[in-house]
C-alpha cells in the first residue's frame, strides 16, 4: 500500500446523540468497521474523518450511513447490524419482488423483536418462505434455517395468515431409548425439541407462548406424531430433515392441507440415520427440485451467523469433503 492509493473523506452527522450511538461504547462499532475494511476512522465533534483505500473507504461510508439511517428510524445498532450491512447486498432479483418487501428491506416482525436477515442467502430464503407454500432450507448449522423459519411462522400467525404453528423433528438420536426414560411422551422428547422452544421464546412473550401451547395454537412434536393428520391453515416446520427416512419425508410432505405452509430444514452432512438407510431429504431434493411452487434454498459456511470460528470449522470440513 502506498500513500498515492489512499483517500480521505469527511462524514458529518447532524444529531450528536445519534452519532454517539453510531460509534458505540468505547467506539467499538468504529473499531469493528475499521477491522472489516482496513480504513482508519477518527471522530471530530459531529464528524467522522475516514482514511483508507478508495474501495474500502466507499464500503465504510455506505455502512456508516446505513447505520445512522437506522438510528434515525429509532432502532438500535448492534454488532449483528454491522455484520448484516457488510454481508447483505442491495440487489433484489425479479423472483424476490414481493409487495411486502418492495423497498428492498426484508424484515420479519414478531411480538418481541424485529428480525432482519444477515446474509444474501438468508434474505433470499426469507423471501421464498413468504412466496411459496413449500420451501426447503439446506445447509450447515448456524445459518439461521430453522430460526428464520420459526420467525416467519410467528409473523404469519400474529397477522392471521395461519391459525397455528406446528414444529417437528425426527427423534432419531433418542430412538427406542425413549421408552426407557421417565415421564410422559412429551417430557421424554422435550430435550430433543429444545432448539425449537428456544426460537419460539425469542419471538413470543412467555405467558403468551404458554397459552398458545395449552390451546394447541403452537405445537412441538416428533415427526412420528404427524402420521394420519391433514394440516390445514398451519405453518409447519420440519427441522433436522436429513434424519427423516424416505417414507417419513413422503408422509410429512403429503400432510400439506389447504391454506398451509411447509418449511423443511436440514444439513446433508449431519445424517444420524442407521448405515444403509437413505436420507429422505436427499430423495426430496432429487424428486422435487423442478416442481413448481416448491423452493430450494442453500446455505454455506459463509452464511453462518454464530461465532466466527464456527464458520471457519464448517469451511474446513467443506474443503475436506470437496477434496475427498
Amino acid at each position: 500500500m502506498t500513500a498515492a492509493t489512499l483517500s480521505d473523506t469527511i462524514l458529518e452527522f447532524p444529531d450528536n446523540r445519534l452519532l454517539i450511538d453510531l460509534c458505540g461504547e468505547y467506539d467499538r462499532n468504529l473499531t469493528d468497521i475499521e477491522a472489516r475494511t482496513g480504513v482508519q476512522i477518527l471522530r471530530r465533534g459531529n464528524q467522522l474523518a475516514i482514511h483508507g483505500e478508495p474501495e474500502a473507504l466507499e464500503a465504510a461510508v455506505e455502512v456508516l450511513q446505513a447505520l445512522y439511517d437506522r438510528l434515525e428510524q429509532g432502532r438500535e445498532v448492534a454488532s449483528s447490524d454491522i455484520d448484516r450491512e457488510f454481508r447483505v447486498g442491495d440487489e433484489t432479483s425479479a423472483d424476490e419482488q414481493l409487495e411486502m418487501f418492495a423497498g428492498g428491506k426484508v424484515e420479519i416482525k414478531t411480538r418481541k423483536k424485529l428480525i432482519e436477515p444477515r446474509t444474501d442467502a438468508q434474505k433470499a430464503y426469507v423471501t421464498s418462505l413468504f412466496a411459496n407454500e413449500m420451501a426447503f432450507g439446506i445447509g450447515p448449522a448456524g445459518t439461521g434455517k430453522t430460526y428464520l423459519a420459526v420467525a416467519v411462522g410467528v409473523n404469519m400467525l400474529i397477522n392471521g395468515e395461519v391459525d397455528k404453528i406446528i414444529l417437528c423433528r425426527p427423534a432419531v438420536e433418542a430412538g427406542e431409548r425413549l421408552g426407557f426414560l421417565p415421564g410422559t411422551q412429551e417430557e421424554k422428547v422435550d430435550p430433543y425439541m429444545q432448539p425449537l422452544y428456544d426460537a419460539l421464546n425469542d419471538f413470543l412473550p412467555g405467558k403468551q407462548l404458554a397459552k398458545m401451547r395449552e390451546e394447541k395454537t403452537v405445537e412441538i412434536a416428533p415427526l412420528a406424531f404427524m402420521r394420519g393428520r391433514t394440516l390445514s391453515n398451519a405453518f409447519v416446520v420440519l427441522d433436522e430433515a436429513q434424519n427423516a427416512t424416505t417414507m417419513q419425508m413422503k408422509m410429512f410432505l403429503t400432510r400439506l392441507g389447504e391454506g398451509s405452509r411447509m418449511v423443511i430444514t436440514g444439513d446433508r452432512t449431519q445424517v444420524d440415520l442407521p448405515r444403509g438407510v437413505p436420507s429422505g431429504l436427499a430423495d426430496a431434493e432429487r424428486l422435487l427440485g423442478h416442481v413448481d411452487g416448491i423452493s430450494f434454498n442453500y446455505f454455506t459456511g459463509k452464511d453462518v451467523v454464530r461465532h466466527p470460528l464456527v464458520a471457519a470449522i464448517i469451511e474446513a470440513y467443506e474443503k475436506d469433503a470437496e477434496g475427498a
